[in-house]
């Protein structure tokens, strides 16, 4: 089966100066930009090395859609039979700027040739600090800022707690219901769905509480007073367990894994307040919101909130383990020499591939796509939610979307349904994610260089996807 949709350039928004086309370049030549089913999915070359993959590798490492892929780009992946499928995933927020942009590559290239690794901590190299110091003066604020650089998400935020505890002297943490912050065992105490994430590894660290996060669609109060209550509830724990002995609250300005939920309006710049008045560490995960893919750098820019310390990790690398923490200079400071680091943290080439995504993200651009992938989405989808009762709502902000599904005449979460849409999805040639802490939810991660004309096909399946399995 062969999709041979012809590819016209659409016209742009008068607001979006955009192009049909991903960012290319003859030096790095991208995937056919089509649909292309030449077998059914997955095929016989990714089943055998499917085969090959279950006798070599544990059960507990997952896999979405078991295909393997050969090459990818654009909005495209292509896979070991030939098939091209549009890629609504991108790493889970990974490759941003397309699993092999030009300005990507052609530094990593550069890089490895010269050298792949020192260990800043051993011997230095400039490009370490070059981007610390763009993410010092992208980050919100204008207040002096240090950055240090780690390989994952999980190791940012748990570096952001050890930061905040140093320069505070106090032992707690304050996350939100339905957070997800990361693997390890202290991101594991901070994360909120217990299956598959936590189930079987505990216990895990204490001094960790949790607040209710403002969902507008399930929290208390109904839409109009979700933050009013969800910020109550905030004094009422740090009332409880003494708002003195409180180092951190950490908050996702829009939840990833959580269910792709954006807080009610008001609801962040309360939690900005309160931990001022208790002198408490605002810590934003911005590992999946950040870097361009919500329209704006930094998720937390939406809300107008300036946190103490920011995370960054995921498409930061443009494909490559990076992740940061950027904050106050006189947090980051407080943790004496020798208590931060790492043997791979901020390695010579993944710090190449960041300044790549750097510069891509320069010119805005790009946030003028992830815009515009927005209102495509809503354009296509958001009619699904008058025309069917399974769908509670579309939501979300620039290419980072969702739509949740729910039983009929109730908010009771129907996973069943988002899996078999996503099973619909992937044999059709769409790679889409399910997530959420009920795991009802589908959540859309385009590249933001997708073309306009593919964006649009993929979202045609994904809406008859929808409709046959409701």
């Amino acid at each position: 089966m062969t999709n041979d949709v012809s590819f016209a350039a659409p016209s742009p928004g008068p607001s979006a100066p955009l192009t049909s086309a991903p960012l290319t370049s003859p030096a790095v030549p991208q995937p056919e930009q089509r649909r292309i089913l030449r077998t059914a999915l997955p095929g016989p070359r990714s089943r055998q090395l499917q085969r090959r993959r279950d006798a070599a590798l544990p059960n507990g490492l997952g896999v979405t859609l078991p295909v393997f892929v050969e090459r990818a780009g654009g909005g495209v992946l292509v896979d070991v039979d030939g098939n091209h499928l549009i890629d609504f995933a991108s790493g889970i927020a990974v490759t941003s700027v397309g699993a092999s942009a030009p300005a990507v590559v052609t530094r990593v290239r550069e890089q490895a040739a010269r050298f792949t690794h020192t260990c800043f901590l051993v011997t230095e190299y400039d490009g370490y600090v070059e981007v610390a110091e763009r993410l010092n003066a992208l980050t919100p604020g204008d207040h002096p800022k240090r950055t240090a650089l780690f390989s994952t998400g999980a190791e940012a935020v748990e570096n952001a707690v050890k930061i905040a505890r140093a320069a505070t002297g106090r032992p707690g943490v304050v996350v939100f219901d339905h957070a997800y912050h990361g693997r390890s065992m202290m991101t594991l105490a901070m994360t909120a769905k217990e299956v598959p994430y936590k189930s079987g590894f505990g216990p895990f660290p204490g001094e960790v509480h949790r607040a209710p996060y403002a969902c507008p669609l399930r929290g208390p109060g109904g839409p109009g007073g979700v933050a009013e209550q969800a910020l109550a509830a905030l004094r009422e724990l740090l009332e409880r367990v003494g708002a003195d002995t409180v180092a951190a609250v950490v908050v996702e300005p829009l939840q990833g894994e959580g269910g792709f939920v954006v807080p009610a309006p008001g609801f962040l710049a309360g939690v900005e307040r309160i931990a001022r008045e208790h002198g408490i560490v605002l810590v934003a995960d911005e590992v999946q919101a950040g870097m361009g893919r919500t329209g704006t750098v930094f998720a937390s820019e939406h809300e107008g909130i300036v946190p103490d310390l920011v995370c960054t990790a995921k498409a930061l690398g443009g494909g490559l383990p990076l992740a940061a923490v950027t904050g106050r200079a006189e947090l980051m400071d407080a943790v004496a020499p020798g208590g931060l680091g790492g043997t791979y943290a901020g390695n010579p080439v993944a710090c190449a591939a960041a300044l790549g995504v750097l510069e891509m993200l320069a010119d805005g651009t790009l946030l003028h796509r992830a815009r515009r992938i927005e209102r495509t989405v809503r354009e296509q989808l958001e009619p699904l939610a008058a025309e069917l009762p399974a769908v509670a709502e579309v939501r979300g902000r620039g290419a980072m979307m969702a739509v949740e599904f729910v039983r009929p005449g109730s908010l009771e979460p129907d996973a069943e349904l988002a899996r078999a849409v996503a099973a619909r999805c992937h044999a059709e040639g769409v790679l889409t994610l399910v997530c959420g802490t009920y795991g009802n939810v589908i959540r859309l991660l385009p590249p933001l260089v997708i073309p306009e004309d593919l964006l649009r096909e993929g979202l045609d399946v994904l809406a008859a996807s929808i409709r046959s399995a409701s």
